[in-house]
């Protein structure tokens, strides 16, 4: 019995065919074997259409939306999240110091420029890095210098500043951090561009926007919730893995065929698919180990402020008391004097009183 995406693709293969060929190539069938239970599974509901490909992840994404052999998908998709039509120019080789990059929660970074010179740095995080404004500004402003260098270099004494071109940063999210699910549950996509507080234009070059997949995942699957819009469209190809989305994608634009008929191509493909498959394995690997260190770390930091909280609250205290205690000290002495004022006083009174007594007589 068809499953439904083999209703539309019927290209896709049983899991009964996959099994076959995969036991007939020791190789493949090694492989295979040295997967844990639940990625064989993946693997198999993926290249059977029991479920989508994650079109996200670096090796599918660059298979299907490659910039240099079909960039007209790529530029569609950019031009629909800037919204301004671009055409890219070339890759460029992302060179900028990424932290931890052997690491990284990255699934997806690439660097593109356009026609008219700008740039574009468009990176897919498997889970929301911290501060994702300040780590942004970071990167921009690496690329908008390395942009800076590069054309000076280029045009020598002709160089001049209205050479250098706008940096694009878009991120997307697949599971964003709590700056933006704090902020709202409604709103998954945010742009960000300088301006002043007096009107004036200014062309700052940097601009950002960030698109948090898991918030869209939770409004498209609302009950009766229609796909709104190419970017939409985009965003259901590029996030959802369920063929039900999928199906009600291809309804609403056939565009969108042709390149599920290219990926399920590429899943009869077993040794490429299964290369691809095992790249992206050790990817979430190394991303499982980078969450945990990050994990550990935001509770370290956590702790170290409790710890220096407590520090400051003893040392509140500490200064208190020694306050306390110069307070006494100073009300001890007021006492003490007040007492000398006092005797002093009295001895007075005995003079004067003894004085009347002498007069009286």
């Amino acid at each position: 019995m068809k499953n439904k995406l083999q209703r539309y693709f019927p290209i896709i293969r049983t899991r009964k065919e996959i099994l076959n060929e995969l036991r007939d190539n020791d190789e493949l069938w090694s492989q295979f074997e040295s997967w844990e239970e639940e990625n064989q599974e993946e693997y198999l509901d993926i290249c059977t259409g029991v479920k989508g490909v994650k079109v996200l992840y670096d090796t599918f994404f660059k298979a299907v939306m490659n910039p240099d052999t079909r960039p007209e998908r790529l530029n569609d998709f950019l031009s629909t999240v800037l919204g301004r039509t671009v055409k890219i120019l070339k890759v460029l080789p992302n060179e900028s110091a990424r932290i931890a990059a052997e690491s990284s929660l990255l699934v997806m970074d690439i660097v593109v420029q356009f026609e008219d010179g700008s740039i574009a740095n468009v990176e897919v995080q498997k889970i929301g890095y911290l501060f994702p404004g300040e780590r942004s500004a970071c990167y921009s402003a690496d690329m908008l210098l390395r942009q800076y260098k590069r054309v000076r270099r280029e045009l020598g004494k002709k160089f001049h500043y209205r050479d250098i071109k706008k940096v694009y940063t878009i991120v997307l999210f697949e599971k964003s951090n709590s700056v933006f699910k704090s902020f709202s549950k409604d709103i998954y996509i945010h742009r960000f561009q300088q301006q002043s507080d007096s009107g004036i234009e200014l062309n700052l070059l940097q601009e950002y926007t960030f698109i948090c997949l898991d918030i869209f995942d939770n409004i498209i699957h609302n009950e009766g919730r229609k796909i709104d819009g190419r970017l939409e469209e985009w965003l259901v190809f590029l996030k959802e893995d369920d063929p039900d989305m999928i199906i009600k994608l291809l309804e609403q634009n056939s565009e969108f065929r042709d390149i599920y008929e290219e990926i399920y191509n590429i899943c009869r493909n077993s040794e490429r698919m299964m290369g691809m498959f095992s790249k992206e394995l050790e990817i979430l690997d190394r991303n499982t180990v980078k969450l945990m260190i990050d994990e550990l770390d935001e509770a370290l930091g956590e702790e170290r402020e409790k710890v220096k909280a407590i520090k400051q609250e003893r040392e509140t205290l500490k200064a208190e008391m020694q306050e306390a205690k110069a307070e006494k000290e100073s009300l001890k002495a007021e006492m003490e004097a007040e007492r000398k004022r006092a005797e002093e006083a009295e001895k007075e009174l005995i003079r004067l009183r003894a004085e009347l007594e002498k007069l009286r007589k």
